[in-house]
């Protein structure tokens, strides 16, 4: 079977993308990914104090919360979460007003009687691709499985990385069942900005999720678009899946 020219294949894949609905405001949220790391035994009662107390603080104080996960797979007992605010500036006051709140104060010392709830906390702030939908809350089915993934690019392809996405990946991926979420880039050196790929997926379970990327490798259009982009070396050097489920309280699901 002969391949169709890429440009043509882009066209296509482009006319079945998903209708990602734009930002029509005149400014670009701010984001932050955090990763807490729970002491032994600890996991429970720190959801709980989420659950129970930080969400509403959170959004009391002009933070966005769009969801929460731990990896299915969990023997370092992290909880993910995402959330958004309108600038930069924004965050770091919303940050002071919600640590000097009493209600955060008195759930925190109640919550930590018997030791603390979070031994480590990792902080990334983020910058959504010109291609990432619209990040929202999205409350889907429950048993959902989300797919954090991350990509380190090859040096100076980060920008033909985000083409191949933006041409052809986003809508390889809805053709095969996997539900767009966000997509990132880091803002800070630390995190890898200006390398650095991160973006989140929703399967319909784990099995889902390895059936879909299977389908998507296989596809002829996938096969044409990597062998077109890829003439002068590989665009990726590393690529890192962590597949997660949303917390009962996570807004997205």
């Amino acid at each position: 079977m002969s391949k169709l020219p890429v440009m043509i294949l882009s066209a296509t894949l482009l006319s079945a993308a998903p209708a990602f609905a734009q930002n029509t405001t005149g400014s670009t949220p701010f984001y932050e990914m955090r990763i807490y790391q729970a002491p032994e035994g600890k996991l429970d009662d720190l959801n709980a104090r989420f659950r129970n107390h930080t969400l509403k603080l959170f959004e009391k104080h002009g933070m966005t919360n769009l969801g929460y996960w731990v990896p299915l797979d969990n023997p370092d007992r992290k909880l993910y979460y995402v959330l958004s605010y309108p600038d930069r500036e924004a965050r770091e006051q919303s940050w002071k007003a919600f640590m000097a709140d009493p209600g955060w104060q008195a759930a925190h010392r109640a919550s930590e009687v018997n030791g603390r709830l979070v031994e480590k906390i990792e902080s990334i702030f983020l910058s959504p691709t010109a291609y990432s939908p619209a990040i929202q809350p999205s409350a889907g089915d429950p048993a959902r499985t989300f797919e954090l993934r991350t990509y380190k690019a090859a040096p100076g392809k980060l920008d033909a990385l985000h083409q191949r996405f933006r041409d052809h990946t986003i809508a390889l991926f809805s053709r095969h069942g996997m539900t767009h979420f966000g997509y990132w880039v880091p803002v800070e050196e630390k995190d890898g900005a200006g390398q650095t790929l991160i973006y989140i997926l929703a399967h319909k379970s784990p099995e889902a999720a390895k059936a879909s990327f299977a389908g998507f490798r296989a596809d002829p259009g996938w096969i044409a678009a990597k062998e077109a982009s890829e003439r002068d070396g590989s665009l990726t050097e590393r690529v890192d899946s962590l597949l997660m489920k949303p917390t009962d309280y996570s807004p997205t699901r």
